[in-house]
Order: C-alpha cells, then structure tokens, then sequence
C-alpha cells in the first residue's frame, strides 16, 4: 500500500503550484497563505519519515519570495547548506515525492539533479555554494551567457564559519562577479540585532536613486575649491565615517562584495523588493535576511540546541530508550560517558568539535568542562590544525567529527597532525553507511584516509562497550589515532571486552578459514559464521581485530596461517582495512618462506551510494549475514576448501564488492 501523501487538504493554494512560475500569479495575501500550508505540509511529512525540520520552516518566505523574483533554472539557485531546500522542492513540482522522503528510490533530503533541472549542487557539505557560484557566473561571462540571467547563492545554517566561504568571497570580491548572495542568518551563527533603523538603511542603500546621490555628493565635494586634491580623501573619510554609524558589517565591501540588511526574512513584500534590487547591482552583493529556524512550529522554536535540526523517526519509547540494556546503547553515548570520565581523571584532555557538539555527544563534556571545550564551527580543516597545536603544548586534544567531514581536513590530518606525530585522537563518528542522509554523507573513506598516514593508530570498536577501552588506550598511545564507530545501532554483546590492542575471538573454528568483522561488521561476520556452519557444515573462526594499526601480531600470524582468510568492512575494499590486514599476513609468510593464505576482502565497492536504509543498503553491498556467508562459500569452494555443491546455480565467482589477493 502506497504512503498516503503529507501536507494540508487538496485545494489550497500549493495544490496549485507545480513550478515556480505559478508563484509569480499569487498575491502577497496568498503568499502569506502558501506559506502556512507549506509548513503544515513540511511538519506532517517529516513527522513520517525524519528529516531536516528547523532549517525548512526557516525558509519558507524566503524561498518563496527568491522563486517570485527569480527564473529557476535559467537563473541559478544554489542551497548552502542543501538541507534548507525542502521548500524549494515543494514550490518546483515535487509535492508527491514527500511520501517517501529520505527511502531509498525516493526523494532526496537535499537537492539532487536528477530529481530537477532546478536542482544545481547537491553535496551538502557546508561552505561550498559561493565557489560554486563565483565558477558559475565567471563561466556565463566568458561564454557570453550571463545576459539577463542570475546566479544566486543561498548561505545559511552556520556555512559563513567555513573558511572555503571567505575564499571564494575574497575571489568574488576581486573578479566583481554578479552574485546575489542571499545569508539566511537563523540565529545559529551570524546575528546582529534588527531594527526599524536598519531596515530602513538596508532598502535606502539599495534604492539606485541613493547610489546616484551618492555620486553627485561625490562630485560636489570635488569641485569645492578649498578642497583640491584632498577632494578624494575626504569624500571617502565622510562615506567611512557614515558607515561606521549605520553599517557595522564593513567586512564584505572591504572584500569588494557589497553588503545590505538585514532584513525580515519572513517579510515577503519586503525581501521581494530587497532581491530585485540586488539584483540589479553590478557585482557580487550579500542580502542579510534574518529568519527564525522552526518558525510556525512551537517544538522547533523553543528547542534551543538545534531548532529541532535533524528530526528522527523512531518507534521506540523515551521510557524503552532510557532503559536500554548493555549492548544496546549508542556508541555515540558509550563515548560521551567514556570521555567525560577520562576527562575527570586528566585536566590535559580537552575537545573540539565543527559545529557538531550535540550529534557527537559533546554537550555533557561542554558542561563539564566549558574551558575545555571549542566548537570551530563548519571549519575542519582549523580544528585538525588547532588540536595539532593544542597537542605540541601538552593538551590530549579528541577532535570529534562525523567521518563524512573528516574528508574536508584529510590535508591537515596528514601534514599538521601525522608528519608532526602529534598526539590528536580523532574520533569519526557516523562511520560507514550511514543510510538517509545519501552519498555525500556515507563515511566510507574514514579508514582508507587514515592508512595513509604514517602513524595513525587505528581503534574500531565493534560494540558500544568497546569504545571505552579503546578510546581510553588512542588517548594513552602517545601519537596520532582514529576511534571510528557507526551512527547505526547495535548487534548487542559479541564477546567479552577486549584488553589492550588484543584481537578478541568471536567464534571458535578452523584456522584454514579466518572470518575477520570490521567494527560493526563483526556482528555480521559472526551472523555469517552461523549461516555457513549451519547450511554447508563450514566452521571459519571468526575474530574481532579491535586495533587495526598497530595490528595484534598474534592476529598478524593467525592471518598468515591461515588457507583462506576473508575480510568485512563497511568502509571502501580498494586500500581499506582488510587490503592492510591481509599485506601483512602475506609479509609474516613471506618472513617464513611458507605460502601466504588467499584474501577475499569484502567492503563498500566504488561509486557514489544513494540514500536509503543502512541495512538495505549492506544487505544490497553483500556486507550482511547472508550475503558474507554466501561470498566465504563461494570463495572456500574455489580454493578447495570445500567440494562444489550441486545446488543448480552455485557459482564459483566472488562478490562484486570483494577482491581476492
């Protein structure tokens, strides 16, 4: 049975609206009836099925007011960040596809150009629409196609923290490129204090009756004859001296990018106008609208952490939740009680985050210890550098951050922390696949990164109870570490809790055959171990490395012992963590001039992986129970571990998403 579709009943005006030309027929009135139903719509669909909610609700004026004066697609509208622009998919015919927001086949949680021609970027890493923008207006100049078209860039959410964003405004300031820069300040990051003054000031400054006074003022003064040559200075010591009263935000004009507001950003008459005229303006402009995240949803605006950011569905109680029993608690919170903890007892560890203080379980310790705590805002690349700092002066600094993002500092990581061996413990969290959030949020590259850079060590926790443990040896190790630990709950108690950098066995069996579970992955490879041993009498021994690098050299020659040796990661197989574990297996027989065993490496193939449910998605990779099992058989027939069965279809191929070495 299809989801029945969210929003407000058939017949208002949004029922109406398929595309954003039809905007421009409305009223002021009926715009201010639009925007009721597209936050009703808004709150009853992601009530269903999660989503960004505070940033939505934001919006809803503002995108209504940038569709009425602009023509998308012709004129280009960019989302930064992306999670802003469920507005923009109700207003540009995609009212349906809400039904199925974030599930796999369905609509995306942020812009994606498959879905629309009005749709232009779609990474939503923060900071990135304004180089987009200055390489997309420079390209419409050069060809010639920048005649009576616009390209608009729609900053918010905390993305001005960015330093890629004061990049490309040095950049747009320089080349004068005409960009409408539309800074949607929510109150999470820029906000300066309305008023009727300013709001009177900002359309004053964008009137070009006021730009032409200015000009003649200009020329007055120049012709006044005790002036003379000092005409020029003075003009521009008054203009200096008037800014400084009515326009405290002199930064973006010292970039060369004009600057006007704030404005209400709910207003629509009021920013429809404010557009126009930036439109207008010859070279790049910022608006600064200010709107409230949540805005028409109580629960939204009064939740003061995040404007209820990132709303999650789930069925469990807060009563079920808050009794959890061991095993089945987040490793989020497992490392929120293990930090604080380790913090009590060492006044040199401290923590960074980048702008992610309550997803990465941060907030206990900024309470704890608020000397010891920073959040950077959406900068990686200066926490990575920071904490390398902190550490050359005696500080244990954890750098804590989803391992998505971590590639944004992966150059830091690399030169400023590892070349440096200095003792930053880098804890990515939301490691693998992390499910509805899409491509550009799975964390599969954390562990690949990490190998290559000398020094690393390498913890991953297969349980919550693990991350304890291992964090607390990272901090003790006395070098560069990563901690890498799911967003994903999970599979429960595998085995007693591990010691030290020891491998923990999870399944007692062959030494031929050696079944190696990743991080999370070990609950699947003891699944798989089951599935074998119960369809087709195979018994691998299946072990949790727990320490990836240093390796345990007990593991080391359990691996090269072993005839068939297969690997599970939910990170990247090509230069992953079995491609690392099975080269040292292979080294440690080469040692002892004897064969090396045959690897299979499982893990996340190649390629850009769309949203939908974390276990779908593994089962689809091949990377759950039966999927493992069904890749060990294979392999274990075709290296004469086990005859070919008869079964009609058996197949001595392995599984696309693994190599064998």
């Amino acid at each position: 049975m299809a989801p029945s579709q969210p929003g407000p009943p058939a017949g208002g005006i949004l029922d109406r609206i398929d595309s954003p030309a039809e905007l421009k027929e409305l009223s002021l009135a009926e715009c201010g009836e639009l925007a009721d139903e597209l936050r009703s719509f808004i709150v009853e669909a992601v009530s269903k099925t999660g989503g960004h909610l505070g940033s939505n609700l934001g919006a809803v004026e503002l995108t209504i007011a940038l569709h009425r004066v602009f023509s998308s697609p012709e004129d280009v509208v960019l989302f930064d960040t992306g999670h802003q622009a469920y507005v923009h998919k109700l207003l540009t015919g995609r009212k349906e596809g809400f039904a199925r927001l974030r599930q796999a086949g369905g609509l995306s949680g942020y812009p994606r150009r498959t879905e629309s021609a009005h749709d232009v970027i779609e990474n939503s890493h923060a900071s990135t629409a304004l180089s987009w923008s200055h390489g997309i207006a420079t390209a419409r100049r050069l060809t010639g196609r920048d005649e009576g078209r616009h390209v608009v860039a729609v900053v918010g959410d905390g993305a001005l923290t960015g330093g890629m964003a004061y990049e490309a405004l040095n950049n747009l300031g320089h080349s004068s490129s005409r960009v409408v820069i539309v800074l949607n300040d929510n109150g999470r990051s820029y906000a300066p204090t309305i008023s009727k003054l300013s709001s009177s000031l900002t359309q004053l400054r964008l009137d070009p009756r006021y730009v032409r006074v200015k000009g003649a003022l200009k020329g007055v003064i120049e012709e006044l004859p005790v002036m003379g040559s000092l005409a020029g200075h003075s003009f521009r010591g008054l203009t200096s001296a008037l800014r400084e009263v009515v326009e405290p935000h002199v930064f973006f004009e010292a970039l060369g990018v004009r600057y006007t507001g704030p404005l209400d950003g709910h207003d629509v008459a009021q920013l429809e106008q404010a557009l126009r005229r930036a439109a207008a303006w010859p070279g790049p402009i910022v608006l600064h609208v200010l709107t409230t995240k949540g805005k028409g949803y109580p629960p939204a605006e009064e939740d003061e952490v995040a404007r209820l950011h990132d709303l999650k569905v789930s069925s469990a109680s807060p009563s079920a939740e808050r009794h959890r029993p061991r095993g089945a608690a987040s490793y989020t919170d497992a490392f929120t009680t293990a930090l604080c903890r380790l913090a009590e007892r060492d006044p040199s560890i401290v923590a960074l985050t980048a702008a992610m203080p309550g997803p990465t379980g941060l907030l206990p310790f900024a309470e704890s210890f608020p000397e010891r705590f920073f959040d950077v805002g959406i900068a990686e690349q200066h926490a990575m550098t920071a904490a390398a700092g902190m550490a050359r002066e005696g500080l244990k600094p954890v750098v804590c951050i989803y391992s998505t993002f971590l590639q944004r500092c992966v150059d830091q990581w690399n030169l400023d922390v590892g070349l440096h061996r200095e003792p930053v413990v880098v804890v990515a969290d939301r490691a693998g696949i992390t499910g509805d959030d899409g491509p550009s949020h799975h964390g599969i590259y954390d562990l690949h990164s990490a190998l290559l850079i000398d020094g690393v060590s390498i913890y991953c926790p297969s349980e919550p109870d693990e991350v304890g443990p291992l964090l607390a040896e990272a901090l003790a190790s006395g070098g560069p570490a990563l901690v890498r630990y799911p967003k994903t709950p999970s599979n429960g108690p595998l085995a007693p809790a591990g010691t030290g950098s020891s491998h923990r066995l999870l399944a007692e069996g062959s030494p031929e055959l050696v079944l190696v579970g990743i991080g999370k992955l070990a609950g699947a490879a003891l699944s798989a171990a089951r599935i074998l041993e119960a369809e087709s009498g195979l018994s691998p021994l299946v072990v949790d490395p727990r320490v990836i690098r240093p390796a345990d050299p007990g593991l080391v020659s359990l691996l090269s012992s072993a005839r068939l040796v297969v690997t599970v990661e939910d990170g990247v197989a090509l230069g992953g963590a079995g491609a690392y574990l099975a080269a040292l297996a292979e080294k440690a027989a080469e040692r002892e001039a004897r064969p090396g065993p045959r690897v299979l490496t499982l893990g996340v193939p190649g390629g850009f992986l769309a949203h939908g449910k974390p276990d779908d998605i593994l089962s689809g990779l091949g990377l759950d129970g039966p999927g493992i099992a069904t890749s060990v058989l294979e392999a274990a027939r075709r290296y004469g571990l086990v005859r070919a069965g008869k079964e009609e279809g058996s197949s001595d191929e392995l599984s696309s998403s693994g190599s064998t070495s």
